[in-house]
């Protein structure tokens, strides 16, 4: 049974009033994959009564007030993807479909929609209790923020959506500790995971520079977001406090991540793994191809790509699910009316990173000057493909279930490292549960732009594409490597992309089509360097190319059939105003 979404399902359940109303800018998905039906089945099973109204109509009260008014908060996120990113491409073109959007038209998800649904509630709810923004969106503009899209620094999310609560990371936890503080009536200022404004800082809390600072002064930010990204490990972070007006966005420290039986039962909720049949009506989401039968093992991750925000919203630690309840929920898909015997994926933010994690970390937080794989995989992370490689074979041995692949994509260097069970994790990866293609993501070939993309040296992917290929042809099939890269990274010049395109085409032997063009998301040190066009470890100048026609003609370089692009006579080396 779905989550209601109409008046109809409440009063089928016999409520007068619900208590909590989630707001979401994707179609109602009712999946473990999608963070409002998380939030709401945890909530549900804690005995709330929850609605969901998904993708509201901003321009009427018609949605957003058929569900009546929540006895305790709105819930507000903006869905799986950043609004921006999900309407714009990295050129700033318009986007014009949408995975999360019935019928698959981008027509539905508003620009900067935590604050567009924060306001369509205060526009047209009246409402007195609190209004609490989360999911990606809110979390990773949570402080003072580089905003690409309008090429300055923006305030707190908190305060532009005029709300009252934000809680950040993946946030099962803290909103099950939110909703009973609202209920008994009782502080929640002290939740961690949650942010919150005051009319000062909080005495022990680090204090960051102030918004007009940042705002002004590219030193300042970078101070401020070194400080900001060190406190996001939950054993060793500080609450942080810092001024946006007259008043203070205060952040406490990160909610400790769930242990395996937590989040055991998080996934094990009864979802229907499918669309709502309200939204149905309007026309299939194509996101439901790919997350209707695949398993997540784990969340965080120990690449702290530069260009990525997992490590800031997920976190730095890799924590995961049992072996039985992963087994549990294939046998539940086996048995699915719609199942047709494939799972198409089994993994997490990257796919081999299950079943370790390094005790220091464990018991004393991240290390602050270290890190876990760059620029070589730390010796004191326990490396071990042994847990995940016997979960594998027996998921395999489940019947009704035919192939189980994983789509996740790969660090290489983490099966090297593996001296044990690397090379028998690989073989049977390639072996079982390769659909044709297997991803990686060496995103660059040049040392310069690596480094600064936090990504380990080309020579990995060479290593494993000569392995990949050798194990393939043993076992006689037909299936091949496909290459992530990326253009115009902060760092990257015309020349760089095409030694790339020469690596791509002589040692990797292929002509990728894979390419993106950078996108400065917030949180990120990649966005940081773009803002800045400077190296934020060593404070040396950096080029960032940010002519549109420039970094387009970066990705064309490397496209199939391009024809050699001429030498640039003279790098662009002028800093461009903003």
């Amino acid at each position: 049974m779905f989550l209601p979404t109409t008046p109809a399902e409440v009063r089928e359940r016999g409520w007068q009033r619900l208590d909590i109303i989630l707001v979401t800018g994707d179609s109602y998905i009712d999946s473990p994959h999608i963070g409002a039906a998380v939030i709401g089945r945890v909530l549900s099973n804690a005995g709330y009564r929850v609605g969901i109204i998904a993708q509201p109509d901003i321009r009427s009260d018609s949605d957003i007030l058929r569900l009546g008014l929540p006895r305790l908060f709105w819930g507000i996120t903006a869905g799986s993807v950043d609004s921006m990113v999900a309407n714009y491409t990295a050129l700033g073109k318009r986007r014009q479909k949408d995975d999360y959007t019935p019928g698959g038209e981008n027509n539905r998800r508003p620009d900067r929609a935590v604050i567009a649904y924060a306001n369509l509630i205060r526009r047209y709810a009246k409402s007195t209790v609190p209004i609490v923004l989360g999911g990606i969106e809110a979390s990773l503009r949570r402080i003072s923020h580089y905003d690409a899209w309008t090429n300055r620094i923006r305030r707190s999310i908190l305060f532009d959506a005029r709300a009252d609560i934000l809680v950040y990371g993946m946030g099962e936890q803290t909103v099950l500790a939110l909703a009973a503080a609202l209920d008994e009536q009782t502080d929640y200022r002290t939740l961690r995971g949650l942010c919150y404004i005051a009319p000062q800082p909080i005495t022990d809390y680090l204090i960051l520079p102030a918004h007009l600072t940042v705002a002004g002064d590219p030193q300042a930010f970078t101070q401020m977001f070194h400080v900001f990204y060190r406190n996001n490990d939950p054993v060793s972070a500080s609450g942080l406090c810092q001024q946006q007006d007259t008043r203070w966005l205060v952040q406490n420290p990160p909610a400790f991540p769930p242990t395996t039986e937590e989040l055991d039962a998080v996934y094990e909720l009864p979802y229907t793994h499918a669309q709502h049949p309200f939204y149905e009506t309007q026309g299939s989401v194509r996101a439901l191809d790919t997350i209707r039968f695949a398993l997540t093992t784990h969340r965080g991750c120990y690449g702290e790509c530069h260009f990525c925000a997992i490590a800031v919203h997920q976190g730095r630690r890799v924590y995961g699910r049992s072996e039985g309840s992963l087994i549990r929920e294939a046998r539940r898909m086996a048995a699915h009316p719609q199942f047709k015997g494939i799972i198409s994926d089994l993994g997490g933010p990257t796919a081999n990173m299950y079943g370790f994690e390094c005790a220091h970390k464990l018991e004393k937080g991240a290390c602050p000057q270290k890190r876990c794989l760059y620029p070589k995989v730390c010796p004191h992370l326990p490396v071990d493909h042994g847990h995940l490689r016997r979960l594998m074979q027996k998921m395999r041995r489940i019947p009704g279930i035919r192939k189980i692949f994983v789509a996740s994509g790969l660090r290489p260097d983490l099966i090297f490292a593996d001296r044990k069970s690397g090379d028998l994790y690989l073989e049977e990866l390639i072996r079982h549960h390769v659909s044709g293609q297997l991803k990686i993501a060496p995103e660059h070939s040049e040392p310069h732009v690596l480094a600064r993309m936090g990504k380990p040296a080309i020579e990995a992917c060479t290593l494993f594409r000569q392995r990949f290929y050798q194990i393939t042809h043993a076992a006689g099939l037909d299936q091949f490597l496909s290459y992530y890269l990326m253009a115009a990274y902060p760092g990257c010049t015309q020349q760089d992309m095409q030694r790339l395109r020469h690596y791509t085409r002589t040692k990797l032997q292929a002509a990728p089509e894979q390419i993106q063009i950078f996108t400065p998301t917030p949180s990120t040190y990649g966005a940081l360097m773009y803002h800045t066009e400077q190296d934020p470890f060593d404070d040396m100048p950096l080029f960032v190319e940010k002519d549109r026609r420039k970094k387009l003609r970066q990705k064309e370089e490397i496209l199939p059939g391009r024809t050699p692009f001429k030498p640039v006579r003279k790098a662009w080396s002028r800093k461009k105003k903003n």
